[in-house]
């Protein structure tokens, strides 16, 4: 059964939509790329598993989500600061979640 959280837990979460700006493989990591994100007023990094789903180009420019309140965490010797959000089907495939219009990065989903 999944646990239930209140609408009061789930406003805590800051949703962001980032622009990507920069990608780098993770050397020693057949999973991990460092990721740049412009945020508008700020540009952060985060750590993300994303090499078996999809290539630079495929991520540079794109718009995502991101959690932006997300306590930090150094992954391979790197600052992740935030989580990108992506469904997955639990049989391969992962799909990054988008914006379905150009919005101003920075922009809170909500």
């Amino acid at each position: 059964m999944q646990k239930k959280i209140s609408f009061q837990d789930f406003k805590q979460l800051e949703l962001r939509v980032a622009r990507v700006v920069e990608v780098n493989p993770l050397g020693g990591s057949k999973k991990l790329y460092l990721i740049t994100l412009n945020l508008g007023r700020e540009r952060r990094q985060v750590v993300a598993g994303l090499k078996p789903y999809y290539s630079i180009d495929e991520l540079m420019n794109k718009e995502v989500v991101l959690v932006v309140n997300l306590e930090e965490k150094e992954i391979y010797g790197h600052l992740s600061q935030g989580m990108l959000l992506a469904a997955d089907d639990g049989q391969g495939k992962v799909s990054l979640l988008v914006p379905d219009k150009p919005v101003k990065e920075g922009s809170e989903v909500r």
